[in-house]
């Protein structure tokens, strides 16, 4: 976890732009990137709320839309910890992430086989 404790701390500083006044529960990533590379997010609200979008796919989507899309960990943090992601970003960290994926959040590190041990994979 010592590794990956600056990753943490930028999800912590990741949270205050969080841009959520319905719910006011703001959650900030950070990922790290297998060539060392960090990119940060946050929760991004919207009163119709199915429009909202959560840190962790603002991280991941800023990062890919930079043309990374190999990934070695990712940290978490939100005003009630731990704060595991939700389905719909686990199943987006599936998407470009190995089973052994590193998740950190304020409880130690998972991996993203044992938060989403089913998720749906194409089998061409």
């Amino acid at each position: 976890m010592d590794k990956y404790k600056k990753l943490y701390d930028m999800a912590v500083e990741a949270s205050l732009k969080s841009y959520s006044p319905y719910s006011n529960f703001s959650v900030g990533s950070a990922i790290l990137t297998s060539d060392g590379e960090i990119f940060t997010g946050a929760n991004i609200e919207n009163m119709s709320f199915s429009l909202t979008v959560c840190a962790e796919r603002t991280t991941i989507f800023k990062a890919v839309s930079e043309g990374k899309k190999d990934f070695e960990a990712i940290a978490i943090y939100g005003k009630e910890n731990p704060c595991i992601p939700c389905g719909a970003c686990l199943q987006v960290m599936s998407e470009f992430c190995d089973d052994d994926f590193k998740i950190i959040l304020s409880d130690g590190m998972h991996t993203l086989k044992e938060l989403f041990p089913n998720a749906f994979k194409y089998n061409a």
